[in-house]
């Protein structure tokens, strides 16, 4: 595939799943729309394409867009990426699919609740501060299935109060392209 082997994070085994293809078409409605966090190289894509390449077997492929080193930010150390807890799924009417959030419980019966993604992602960045806003982000690992049969991202977030060396210009720009793209996702 002539990717670089210090980023393997770009590419997914995709064996642990039971409904491949079923993930397949999930997590392909989230290219461009979602960023993507390699922490091997300290890099966050902005722009990137997803290949099934027939000679990576039962694997997902992240291409960076190689036109757009913009789109690409670097020194993004793993320790200012965190778990959420947080999970996108299908859902919805079959005529008018959806995008849903899991939000855990910490107690009780119930693991979590299910809500329309962008009103979970509003209700948690009304509980934060506004200047530490959920900056929600994917990467290797995150492709999974709630159970057997039902397709989801867990995400994670980037903190920008972590990004020592990074510019407040940088930084900015982070938080601006990861909220467009989530603002769009249905």
């Amino acid at each position: 595939m002539g990717l670089d082997t210090d980023n393997r994070d770009l590419v997914w085994d995709l064996d642990s799943l039971n409904q491949r293809q079923q993930a397949i078409d999930f997590v392909m409605g989230f290219e461009n729309k979602i960023c993507i966090y390699s922490g091997s190289v300290e890099q966050l894509y902005t722009n990137y394409n997803i290949f099934f390449p027939k000679e990576e077997s039962r694997k997902l492929v992240i291409l960076p867009n190689p036109y757009a080193h913009h789109d690409t930010y670097q020194g993004i150390p793993e320790g200012a990426v965190t778990a959420t807890g947080l999970h996108i799924i299908p859902g919805g009417p079959p005529h008018n699919p959806t995008l849903q959030l899991t939000i855990p419980f910490k107690s009780g019966k119930t693991k979590y609740r299910t809500v329309p993604l962008q009103v979970g992602l509003r209700v948690i960045n009304q509980r934060r501060p506004p200047n530490r806003p959920l900056l929600p982000i994917v990467m290797k690992g995150d492709l999974r299935e709630l159970d057997s049969q039902t397709p989801c991202l867990h995400l994670h977030c980037i903190h920008l109060g972590r990004l020592d060396k990074m510019s407040s210009l940088d930084s900015n720009s982070i938080r601006q392209v990861i909220s467009e793209r989530l603002s769009v996702m249905q």
